[in-house]
């Protein structure tokens, strides 16, 4: 009796032929999640400093601010996008609001913390020396507060570069393309790769900040 026939072909976790073939396109997807990254991080730093300074000097402005921020930080990415696609559009300018958010609560947060932990008698030191409060902030208790600030840099980085693999289901570029083409295809190559460089980029970023740390803040070290 012959035996059953069934199909030989058995799908490997990494098909080096398809990915040889496909070097552009992944190396395109990469490009696009650090630059995904990067403009979130930056323009979320950019709102959140100026928004930390005032909430950490108005005692009153914290808890609202935080709270705005928290609940932001709960809205469910996808749920998010949702929201957000009827009046922006799918692509990078959706992708870039809800990263942008999700990254405010926890630099808002650090920037508040650093200024706090800047000891009283620093402070009152630089009083003493005729410092104006502006002059204060950018040359005492901002240097004081970077590594605390540094820290939430590090975690909204990582955060974020894992929440950009969520926006591929919106048609935005990124490793996540590679991920969303793996699953919905059963697929294992391009869900492999892109999962790993992911973690990947996330690991380098974070080595990258921890080492751009230690030259930036060397009194800290």
């Amino acid at each position: 009796m012959a035996a059953p026939v069934f199909l030989d072909y058995v799908d490997p976790w990494i098909n080096w032929d398809w990915l040889s073939n496909h070097v552009p396109l992944v190396l395109g997807y990469l490009g696009a999640h650090v630059e995904l990254t990067a403009i979130a991080v930056g323009v979320a730093l950019a709102i959140s400093l100026p928004i930390g300074i005032v909430a950490q000097r108005r005692r009153t402005w914290r808890g609202p601010v935080l709270t705005l921020f928290g609940i932001f930080y709960t809205i469910p990415s996808i749920a998010l996008f949702a929201l957000l696609i009827p009046y922006t559009g799918l692509g990078t300018l959706t992708s870039e609001i809800g990263l942008v958010g999700y990254a405010m609560l926890i630099l808002t947060r650090n920037v508040i913390v650093g200024l706090d932990a800047v000891p009283r008698d620093v402070i009152d030191a630089a009083n003493g020396m005729g410092y104006r409060p502006f002059a204060r902030l950018l040359r005492v208790e901002l240097p004081l507060a970077l590594p605390t600030i540094f820290a939430g840099v590090r975690i909204a980085t990582v955060t974020t570069i894992g929440l950009i693999t969520i926006t591929a289901v919106i048609g935005q570029d990124s490793l996540g393309q590679l991920i969303l083409t793996g699953l919905t295809e059963n697929f294992h190559t391009p869900l492999v790769v892109g999962t790993a460089l992911s973690i990947l980029l996330a690991f380098v970023a974070d080595l990258a900040l921890a080492f751009g740390q230690r030259f930036a803040v060397p009194w800290a070290r």
